[in-house]
């Protein structure tokens, strides 16, 4: 056994919230040791967030290729290497690595070890025989997929987002479970790039979106020849000759080449041994506080793993609530609202604050603002006009939340997000100048609606009409 690593900050997991802790704090003169099981970079990098965009970065040229026609241009017919196709994801990740690699942390001072981590006390680890003593700990393991109990599932074969990525042959046809972002967007990609796709979910295809703004995508996905069975549940997989065959509680039966589970998350905890040291959790994960601190207080854990929403940039949030913690003892606290996410379908789906049913619970009375994308130059310009903008203010017009479902949403929606966080009135969204043409004057054109009611009435007319007495 090695001699034992004593550090001020232990980070477990290598994912984006783990790397920023582990980075910042080693900057800001704090001895961080970091531990990685696997690898460095974590689902994001690998498995995630950057290989499921570069393949839809690829489906829609393809996309783009086939309808062409729509500018008055020409192409030829399609040709898809799926094996080029996923070289293409690769060099993406390999492009983006080196900025997560066991070298770099280490030329910052980071002390990083390569195995699992087990807790053997409350301010201490074992990591594949080498103890690791902290006077801080940061859990930031983030999640891996959760696999349904299905009757068969365990002699079928069956992909994740972690093989996903790995599979270069052509699929005749893919059969989805689960009609969350990751199975909407894999369902688009793989369509467009020649698939046959059937989407299985038991709800409806994004059940935590505005069901407004889920419809558009529904519709988009179905005219381009996605499959969507929605309200009915797989019983039983089983292997039919060149495939899988599930059948559903509807009695009916849905057979494909390949089948991919996509039905959620689960945070990963396994193996940490969180009893000895004191730390609460459950199957949604390690409980804590505002803080990010675990019933132990001098551990802290943060992104998937602490059990709230599942995104890159609320890790991101999370790690700088934990260097403000653990190494300038300032009481900070993460945030729960104003937390953005975005589907990555085309057309994109994105939302900040509150729904359309919760502003009613909370605020009471709430106007809706809405803009389509119909009727923007720029959209009409670029003949991609699918979608809308829906503001929900307060009575007194602060603005609650906002959803939209168009081109570019994921970028539209940053205006929002600051408006949500900085609780501004929809009459400050409404005065600022916005260049023309652009796709985010669907938000303008909304904000500006808020005052119509108030400005063309008859009193109005009457007071224009008696000032234009004054020459």
């Amino acid at each position: 056994m090695s001699a034992e690593l004593k550090v001020d900050i232990c980070v477990i997991g290598a994912g984006s919230g783990g790397l920023t802790v582990a980075a910042g704090a080693s900057q800001l003169g704090a001895s961080v040791a970091l531990v990685e099981r696997h690898l460095m970079g974590g689902d994001c990098l690998n498995f995630g967030c950057v290989p499921s965009k570069a393949l839809l970065a690829a489906a829609k040229s393809a996309h783009n290729i086939c309808n062409a026609g729509r500018f008055g241009l020409a192409a030829g017919p399609l040709t898809v290497d799926p094996a080029a196709v996923r070289q293409h994801v690769r060099d993406v990740i390999a492009a983006i690595a080196p900025q997560d690699s066991v070298e770099r942390f280490r030329a910052l001072g980071v002390n990083v070890l390569q195995g699992s981590a087990s807790f053997v006390g409350p301010d201490k680890i074992d990591v594949g025989g080498q103890l690791v003593t902290a006077r801080r700990f940061v859990v930031a393991t983030g999640s891996s997929p959760m696999v349904p109990p299905i009757a068969g599932l365990d002699d079928v074969p069956y992909l994740t987002n972690e093989t996903l990525f790995d599979c270069d042959q052509a699929m005749a046809h893919l059969v989805v479970i689960g009609g969350g972002p990751i199975g909407v967007e894999m369902a688009q990609a793989h369509r467009r790039l020649g698939s046959q796709v059937t989407v299985i979910e038991m709800i409806r295809l994004l059940p935590n979106d505005d069901g407004e703004m889920a419809k558009v995508v529904h519709d988009r996905l179905a005219g381009e020849g996605v499959r969507i069975l929605t309200g009915v549940k797989v019983e039983s997989l089983a292997r039919k000759e060149g495939g899988v065959a599930a059948r559903l509680d509807n009695g009916g039966v849905v057979e494909g080449s390949h089948l991919l589970i996509a039905a959620g998350r689960k945070a990963n905890v396994a193996g940490l041994n969180l009893e000895a040291a004191g730390i609460d959790y459950s199957a949604k994960g390690i409980a804590v506080d505002r803080r990010l601190r675990t019933s132990n207080k001098k551990i802290f854990a943060i992104g998937d793993v602490a059990g709230g929403l599942q995104f890159t940039h609320v890790a991101g949030h999370h790690a700088g609530i934990v260097i403000r913690n653990a190494l300038f003892r300032l009481p900070a606290k993460a945030k729960q609202t104003a937390i953005p996410w975005v589907t990555y379908t085309d057309p994109e789906l994105a939302h900040v604050g509150l729904h359309e049913d919760q502003a009613r619970a909370q605020a009471g009375e709430i106007r809706i603002l809405r803009f389509p994308f119909a009727e923007n130059d720029r959209a009409q310009a670029e003949r991609d006009t699918t979608g809308l903008i829906k503001i929900v203010t307060a009575k007194n017009g602060r603005v609650l939340g906002v959803s939209m479902v168009g081109p570019h949403a994921g970028e539209l929606i940053q205006p929002w997000v600051m408006a949500v966080a900085q609780s501004l009135k929809i009459g400050a969204m409404a005065g600022v100048i916005w260049p023309y043409p652009t796709f985010g004057e669907v938000g303008h054109r909304a904000a500006g609606s808020y005052f119509i009611p108030k400005l063309f009435t008859d009193r109005t007319r009457a007071m224009v009409k008696f000032l234009s007495k004054f020459g």
